[in-house]
């Protein structure tokens, strides 16, 4: 099985789950681009009333395949960066609500993405980071900016400077995520929040 993402439909609302052969996503160029063209398609496609994005049992996503990107050309790395940074926007801007359903590991460039989305619900055994600092590094998809927005500037510098772990109770406690349901409920949480959010106002 190839690492990529695939869509099923529930309610009118489109599921997008990453998958892996290890069972821990990650965010190739591939998978960023194959990302974009999906959300490119259900923005106009009028059965379609929202997105809820999901990862694996294990994880969300783990961010960015640091090997494949080890590789890249300085072109070509720009590019990467460019596209992710595009996708993350597409997601913040979308016309319809999109929600992550986080279980397992959501880290840096993953944490990215559900940082982009307009909503997040949570299996008890979420966990959220950005490790970017042990590598010397900082995230360039967005999540700086959006992070803070969330929960504030000092515990935001404290995730982004220290690259400490978030367990589900506290980004629940900390307003990084709406709801923390049993993993076999979790794409339902998320799908009932899309069509509460879907529905035009009285």
């Amino acid at each position: 099985m190839r690492a990529g993402i695939t869509l099923s439909r529930l309610d009118q609302v489109a599921v997008l789950a990453f998958d892996h052969p290890s069972g821990i996503p990650r965010l190739s160029v591939a998978v960023v681009q194959s990302l974009a063209r999906h959300l490119e398609a259900l923005a106009t496609l009028k059965s379609c009333v929202g997105v809820v994005i999901t990862g694996s049992e294990k994880a969300f996503c783990a961010g960015a395949d640091i090997e494949e990107v080890a590789k890249l050309t300085a072109k070509e790395a720009r590019a990467f960066t460019d596209c992710g940074q595009a996708t993350m926007d597409r997601i913040e801007r979308f016309p319809k609500p999109v929600v992550a359903a986080i279980q397992g590991h959501c880290i840096g460039g993953g944490f990215d993405l559900a940082l982009a989305c307009h909503a997040r619900v949570a299996a008890p055994d979420a966990r959220f980071a950005h490790r970017g600092a042990t590598l010397g590094i900082i995230t360039g998809w967005g999540g700086t900016q959006r992070l803070p927005r969330l929960i504030g500037r000092a515990r935001s510098e404290e995730i982004f400077l220290t690259g400490i772990t978030v367990t589900a109770e506290e980004a629940m406690r900390v307003g990084l995520v709406r709801r923390v349901v049993p993993p076999e409920e979790l794409v339902s949480a998320a799908k009932r929040i899309v069509h509460a959010a879907a529905k035009p106002a009285a």
